[in-house]
């Protein structure tokens, strides 16, 4: 379960960065980092990169689903996050490129979700569960059309987003060994044998043979003349 060290890097690097996006300050040390103001952009590389400090309400894309469905959604993420640990557990022994894939998606599903359950509450803007996501990376790559809305640049993303892209990639890119793998675990656990391994004979024949060739009595016939019950066989 190594792999889960991937998870935790991503949320902290995520969270991180979103810190030093959106500012945070310690009270009892007396410190404030004022990070940027809403809405500020920072060219990076001319108009192509640049940071630009938004916060996402709900889903993907800037989607606002409304207050009834943000809960929803929080639980969900929550839950989400819960089954992908459950399920890397459950595949630490599969292939590096799966386990990794699946990582990567964990740790930007926990960083975008410790955005939505505890931000609200530690900046002050909304009960638990009803916090925003801090989004900073503008690229401007092409136009495109999302949910009715028309975008002149790439939607906005984070680390956590990117993490989540990059786990959903390798699943795609290895696909076709990984839809493998698992046929071979069915066939392992159907057939009790390794796929394209021959069957061996079992060692209790080998022992039973070997026994009863020591003893002059080769298979199971009877020599004394007398069945199993230990009854004369009539000639």
């Amino acid at each position: 379960m190594r792999i889960v060290y991937v998870s935790v890097v991503i949320v902290i690097i995520d969270q991180i960065t979103k810190l030093l996006v959106k500012g945070f300050s310690i009270p009892f040390l007396n410190f404030n980092y004022e990070g940027m103001y809403h809405g500020q952009r920072i060219p990076i590389i001319g108009d192509f990169f640049r940071l630009t400090f938004i916060e996402n309400p709900g889903m993907a894309f800037g989607f606002d689903p409304g207050t009834g469905l943000k809960l929803w959604i929080s639980l969900f993420s929550l839950f989400a996050s819960i089954g992908l640990l459950v399920y890397l557990y459950f595949i630490r022994n599969q292939t590096l490129s799966l386990r990794l894939a699946i990582a990567f998606i964990l740790g930007g599903a926990i960083g975008n979700l410790i955005d939505r359950m505890f931000y609200g509450v530690f900046y002050g803007y909304a009960s638990l569960f009803y916090g925003k996501v801090v989004d900073f990376f503008d690229f401007d790559f092409f136009n495109l059309s999302i949910f009715g809305r028309y975008y002149d640049r790439w939607p906005i993303f984070n680390i956590a987003d990117a993490a989540v892209s990059i786990g959903v990639f390798i699943l795609i890119f290895f696909y076709r060994k990984h839809q493998k793998e698992a046929e071979d675990e069915i066939k392992k656990t159907e057939t009790g044998n390794i796929p394209g391994e021959p069957v061996s004979v079992s060692n209790n024949t080998e022992n039973y043979l070997d026994e009863n060739k020591i003893q002059g009595n080769p298979g199971n016939e009877n020599t004394d003349g007398k069945s199993d019950k230990g009854e004369k066989i009539p000639d």
